[in-house]
């Protein structure tokens, strides 16, 4: 805790905003790289392919 002649710090940007707020704007950029085709879509076959590659490695943790 700061002392009686420090100011208290306060959270600014995302950390001061509500998880829904911060939902709202992460929902945004999605959609706007979507629309410019800069986002990437997985096909089923790359997902099961990533989704293979993942489980064969024993030595890391689940995410």
């Amino acid at each position: 805790m700061p002392s009686s002649g420090e100011p208290t710090r306060r959270l600014r940007g995302f950390a001061a905003m509500s998880p829904e707020k911060k939902k709202e704007i992460a929902s945004m950029g999605g959609r706007a790289a979507h629309a410019c085709g800069r986002a990437h879509q997985f096909s089923s076959e790359e997902a099961r392919a990533a989704g293979k590659k993942r489980h064969q490695r024993p030595d890391s943790p689940a995410a």
